[in-house]
């Protein structure tokens, strides 16, 4: 079939296909996207020749208006710092008591704050610094290196086990079962002590026996780090086993497993990766969700 065959109805040649008696119809490209080709191609150009473009190796064409949006956000950056500075300086110079005692000051805290929490500790201890198993609660009072502002400061500052600092505070469970230090009877016996302490249901019964067991176990084992009375150590970051505030979890199994196959956490240097007025911002910001007197 000719391709020159007009479709007598709408007057366009045909292209000569033909599929069970349907031709198909050589129509024009409909001028709103010749419009807009040429459109596009003619901004493509304006750009090239206006902005930033094309590279050139180590370098890249600069446009005739000079537009650098490397140095627009620098410029930003650095003004955004210079707001910042306004009331950093302030929390710099005054002590944690006065920054408290200041609303102006308090108010950029608690916004601040919360960004830098956000950002750097949230993943661990959760957005509301509750905290998660194996993170502590950072709002509930209960302190494993203790709670005052000097304390906090100086854990945000060198970490915990943190092998980026040469001065991190350094605390480890031993695996008393998982390296023998312990028989396995022996385990069980002292978890059930230490669940007792919490839980006086576990001494009813056949308990009474193990935990009787077990408070043997654990005043020739645990009291150097945990004391007599099981109330911890701050100094050593030794945890309270006797106030119903558990970091891995507080069931049977949970306390076992701490026992048997001993616990090491880990907090990152924040000395290394944030500034002086950062650490003190977060301090501020914990002590004003209720982490310390």
């Amino acid at each position: 079939m000719g391709v020159s065959e007009r479709d007598p109805h709408s007057g366009h040649q045909t292209t000569g296909h033909e599929w069970n008696g349907i031709k198909e119809l050589n129509t024009p490209v409909p001028w709103p996207v010749w419009f807009f080709l040429i459109a596009t191609g003619l901004f493509a150009v304006v750009y090239w020749v206006l902005m930033p473009a094309w590279p050139l190796g180590r370098t890249y064409t600069q446009g005739l208006l000079g537009t650098d949006q490397r140095a627009i956000v620098t410029r930003q950056v650095t003004r955004a710092n210079e707001d910042r500075a306004s009331w950093t300086s302030r929390i710099a110079a005054l002590d944690v008591k006065q920054i408290r005692a200041d609303p102006t000051l308090m108010k950029a805290v608690r916004d601040d704050g919360h960004r830098l929490f956000g950002d750097n500790c949230a993943g661990c201890h959760g957005s509301d610094a509750g905290g998660n198993k194996g993170f502590p609660n950072l709002i509930d009072g209960d302190w494993l290196w203790g709670g005052s502002p000097d304390q906090i400061a100086e854990t945000i500052a060198v970490g915990i086990n943190s092998p980026a600092a040469t001065n991190s505070r350094a605390s480890q469970m031993l695996a008393f079962g998982r390296d023998g230090i312990l028989d396995n009877d022996a385990v069980i016996a002292v978890t059930d002590y230490v669940r007792s302490l919490t839980d006086p249901g576990v001494t009813r019964g056949a308990g009474a026996k193990s935990v009787a067991a077990g408070r043997a176990v654990f005043a020739a084992n645990c009291v150097a780090c945990h004391g007599p009375d099981a109330r911890g150590n701050q100094s050593l970051g030794a945890p309270d086993l006797a106030d119903r505030t558990w970091l891995y979890g507080g069931d049977a199994q949970s306390v076992y497993t701490s026992i048997h196959d001993g616990r090491r956490g880990e907090m990152p240097a924040w000395g290394e990766r944030l500034s002086a007025v950062d650490r003190k911002l977060l301090l501020v910001w914990l002590l004003d969700k209720g982490s310390a007197p």
